[in-house]
């Protein structure tokens, strides 16, 4: 999280984070008695912490490191966290800025994709900008979306995580004396940053703190899912060559956007030229955008299944729990590391997830399939190389690091996995009626292919060539604008 240039006075509340901090040492001294002394560097840390931290660089640097790993009760706060994470993330493994020959480049390259598409398709090019992005600029614009995709399954970890840090501290109320707390690894650097060490005796209770720390646990568990979102969204950053190349509607109406380092980095692994790679994937990235431009319906869809699939996750609290009972909870980076690396999500899905994920996984095919086909009719005739590059894209969509992140962090992976039931299925209908025929077919949610028409796409192809036949209502209703029926019976 960027660093707080906030100056105001530390809160006496743990939950009041927004720009504050909790006040540590009295909750510490409330719950131990105001006469335990403190360990000069306990001492030194609260002094930190109540410090201006524009007056001294070493109390700027531990409230920021407070502030990164509590969280924030604000969702704002959250997403600029995580939105720094992913940058650092992507940094990290290389991201150079785009040059204005480059963008240039992108521009002309979206530019002629528009046109090509335009013979292909019945869906007119919406207005919008031709954007070079590198991979930090990708995840300043997607990361809002993102982030309210998962924010259910964001409820659902931060509620479990909570739950296991709860317990782990509930291990010292279990002991007849909390000066064993030393005794136990994990806990050896919570008793030290509470002053419990060498203290003999009957030492106070801990309902106090317990009761204190909650709001402080439910803004670490935030805080760390913001890392976890941080970490999968900069490793697709580092690897998506486009704005909508995940399938998912995560920029602007309208807008196309290429990745230019990407795009090199693809050119020369294939050994194809960079302006044929560039064109190809302008025309995909223009196909999808189209689409999702003239089908109103068709990213609310893809949304609410996402969101309905994470609503009911799984979370696996026993993974959670064993990452927190591996680390010394006074260690706040050891927490916020073990917690990124364990395995959120159980392996069980439930019914309602299961009818999530077939809706998701057909609506991405249904897309893809359409893209495919209406790419490959676009850049057939111009370029050389299309071939090669259409078997390229489909060996991207098997699967890589950045599609496996994006599933660790949400428990599904974002790939269609019909998509050659799909494309057949456009290339039916367009062959029986043409790409009118073909594109009508996304007008309606319920004139829209479904899972089922996948198997059947012959069944499919024929109803929608065949009228509909008018029910009783629309006969009777014939029959009175007519005048055959002039009593209004």
């Amino acid at each position: 999280m960027p660093e707080s240039t906030d100056a105001s006075p530390p809160s006496d509340e743990p939950g009041d984070r927004g720009g504050a901090l909790p006040d540590l040492e009295k909750i510490f001294r409330e719950a131990f008695g105001a006469d335990v002394a403190l360990p000069p560097e306990l001492s030194a840390m609260f002094s930190a912490l109540r410090a201006d931290p524009t007056g001294s660089t070493a109390a700027a640097m531990v409230q920021q490191q407070f502030r990164a790993v509590f969280g924030s009760s604000d969702p704002g706060a959250r997403l600029a966290s995580a939105t720094d994470t992913a940058r650092k993330v992507v940094s990290s493994a290389g991201d150079p800025s785009v040059g204005p020959t480059e963008r240039r480049e992108v521009e002309q390259a979206v530019a002629v994709a528009r046109l090509w598409l335009d013979p292909v398709t019945t869906l007119d090019a919406p207005a919008g900008p031709a954007l070079a992005w590198s991979g930090a600029e990708w995840v300043e614009s997607t990361m809002p979306r993102w982030a309210a995709l998962v924010g259910p399954i964001a409820e659902g970890v931060a509620a479990a995580s909570t739950d296991a840090m709860r317990k782990q501290l509930g291990r010292l109320g279990s002991l007849p004396n909390l000066s064993e707390i030393a005794e136990i690894p994990e806990l050896a650097g919570l008793a030290e940053l509470a002053g419990l060490t060498g203290t003999g005796g009957e030492a106070p209770s801990i309902d106090g703190l317990l009761a204190k720390l909650v709001p402080a646990l439910e803004g670490l568990s935030a805080g760390m899912f913001s890392a976890q979102l941080g970490q999968a969204v900069g490793a697709l950053a580092g690897d998506v060559l486009s704005g909508t190349e995940v399938g998912l509607p995560l920029v602007d109406v309208g807008a196309v956007a290429l990745l230019p380092a990407r795009v090199a980095e693809l050119a020369q692994g294939l050994a194809i030229e960079p302006g044929q790679v560039r064109l190809y994937l302008a025309v995909r990235d223009a196909a999808r955008v189209r689409l999702f431009a003239q089908v109103p319906w068709l990213a609310a869809q893809l949304e609410a299944s996402v969101r309905d699939y994470g609503r009911h996750i799984t979370i696996d609290t026993e993974a959670i729990e064993q990452a927190v009972q591996s680390v010394d909870l006074s260690d706040l980076a050891a927490v916020q590391q073990a917690f990124s690396q364990a395995e959120l999500f159980g392996r069980a899905t439930t019914p309602l997830q299961d009818a999530a994920l077939a809706r998701l996984e057909t609506t991405l095919a249904l897309v893809e399939g359409w893209v495919d086909l209406v790419t490959e009719q676009a850049v057939a005739a111009t370029l050389p190389q299309a071939s090669a590059l259409g078997e390229a894209m489909r060996r991207r969509r098997a699967g890589g690091p950045a599609q496996r992140a994006f599933a660790g962090l949400v428990g599904i992976e974002l790939r269609p996995r019909r998509l050659r039931d799909a494309r057949n299925l456009w290339a039916a209908l367009q062959d029986a009626g043409g790409i009118e025929l073909r594109d009508e077919s996304w007008t309606y949610p319920d004139l829209a292919p479904t899972g089922a028409d996948l198997d059947d796409p012959l069944g499919y192809v024929e109803r929608r060539q065949r009228p509909a036949s008018p029910d009783a209502m629309d006969l009777e209703l014939d029959r009175l604008l007519s005048g055959e029926d002039p009593g209004g019976s």
